[in-house]
């Protein structure tokens, strides 16, 4: 028996989606063709194609009036064609799709199959920490943009009158800092309700951004954490709903478009108003006062601990927690965020530009490779890329990963200490001019890095010896 599986998709998702799916799925048991069809409606994607559901396809029909991600098919016939084609002629189409040209090519499908490895491997992560990464990824473009606007009106500001500078910090302040809170919200929502959850994340975060909380104070905020939690709320509420609330399939799109979105906005929007957003907000307030107190060696030791958080996954939970927690204080324009900040960005900077140091340093211990990886791993670690050296720390994890933590932490303290500067969330060596006591950093990225390098250099055996 033939297997086919579709994707029904049309603009607004609740009549013809569903009648597409239900057309195939009839000419499939009137054909003997096991059919299986993903809807991409109003409420976001429902019965949504397993990996080995799609590895087992004969073939893969596309019935959509507007994009489809296409990436998961490659290797697979295709045919591609209109929602209203699918109702109409869908034993036509089966057909069709089972003669249909192959999606993609060889070296895409080696491509895709590592990304589903790597999808396939991320399952295994708590969903809790999924639905967070996908608000921050989304909010990252916002929070990088809009502090290096921020940094520029400083760095040009004439006596608080020049015209650039207010526009730029409009621009960064007044507008992209303004909504990264919101769009991380309404991100996690999504992850976790779908597209029905979006609206009331992107409520629950802007009222606790603005101070629109009860009996609280105008300039009153929940911040990154009032964002997070609204994300969350505005999830499991909206799902919550839709399981909750039944009606007539014919009605699923009224319900998408009209009753959740509704319902889960008001509750949410309650919620944050009367009931979380203050305590939210006074929790801010505390950890922005109480970073203003942070000591000498409180500020070192806070230091050594993100740098070594920074190197120990390279991009993974612990990394991410690390800068997370750095981006979201820089909201509170204190000269101690901004010192935490310099602290994660030179520490992250550093195990690219160690393991670069190595491969010039000790050829003898490194493939040829490796040693292109390390001339790649200088430019990455230079724009703050820690990434660049994860070939690396796959290979020889156990050297590796020790060295570039106690580098990182290095750096990361030594930051603290000469009360480096950094208004910027990114951008490596591309805003050392906008960074306080710029050389101090440099220093201290040097030294993170030089004892990183001939760390892991004492550590690693020639390759012959390797083990």
């Amino acid at each position: 028996m033939a297997k086919i599986v579709a994707i029904t998709a049309c603009p607004t998702g609740i009549a013809h989606t569903f009648m597409a799916q239900e057309a195939l799925l009839q000419a499939g048991k009137k054909n003997n063709v096991e059919v299986r069809v993903e809807t991409q409606g109003a409420s976001g994607s429902e019965d949504t194609l397993t990996a080995a559901e799609i590895a087992a396809a004969d073939a893969v029909i596309i019935a959509a009036d507007k994009k489809v991600e296409l990436d998961r098919f490659v290797g697979k016939r295709m045919l591609q064609t209109s929602v209203s084609a699918a109702i109409k002629e869908p034993e036509t189409l089966l057909a069709q799709a089972l003669d249909a040209p192959v999606y993609g090519d060889a070296t895409q499908a080696y491509m895709d199959d590592i990304a589903a490895q790597k999808a396939a491997k991320n399952q295994g992560t708590p969903a809790v920490y999924r639905h967070l990464m996908n608000g921050v990824s989304s909010m990252l473009p916002l929070v990088i943009a809009g502090g290096i606007y921020i940094a520029l009106s400083t760095a040009i500001d004439i006596n608080g009158k020049a015209s650039l500078a207010v526009a730029f910090d409009n621009i960064g302040g007044g507008s992209a800092f303004k909504l990264f809170v919101p769009i991380l919200a309404a991100f996690i929502a999504q992850s976790i309700g779908d597209r029905a959850a979006f609206a009331s994340g992107l409520v629950g975060g802007w009222i606790g951004t603005q101070g629109l909380m009860y009996n609280a104070g105008p300039n009153a905020s929940a911040g990154y954490l009032g964002g997070i939690i609204a994300g969350f709320l505005a999830g499991y509420v909206t799902v919550g709903i839709r399981k909750w609330i039944r009606v007539p399939r014919t009605f699923e799109g009224i319900k998408t478009v009209l009753i959740t979105p509704v319902l889960s906005v008001g509750i949410v929007g309650l919620l944050m108003i009367y009931v979380l957003g203050h305590p939210i907000a006074a929790l801010m307030s505390a950890i922005s006062n109480g970073l203003t107190h942070i000591g000498a060696s409180g500020s070192i030791g806070l230091g050594l601990l993100l740098g070594l958080m920074m190197a120990f996954d390279m991009g993974g939970p612990f990394n991410k927690v690390a800068y997370f927690f750095a981006v979201g204080l820089l909201g509170t324009h204190t000269v101690e965020s901004e010192m935490i900040m310099a602290a994660v960005m030179g520490a992250g900077m550093v195990p690219p530009l160690a393991m670069a140091l190595s491969t010039f340093i000790a050829k003898h211990k490194y493939t040829q490779e490796e040693r292109d990886a390390g001339k790649a791993a200088i430019i990455l670690g230079a724009c703050f890329i820690t990434e660049g050296a994860i070939p690396f720390a796959t290979k020889d994890p156990l050297r590796v990963i020790p060295s570039i933590m106690v580098g990182s932490a290095v750096t990361g303290a030594l930051a603290m200490l000469f009360r480096v500067t950094n208004p910027a969330p990114h951008g490596g060596v591309f805003v050392f001019p906008l960074i306080g006591h710029w050389y101090l950093f440099i220093l201290a990225i040097l030294i993170g890095v030089v004892v990183a390098g001939l760390l892991v250099t004492a550590l690693k055996r020639p390759i012959a010896q390797a083990a």
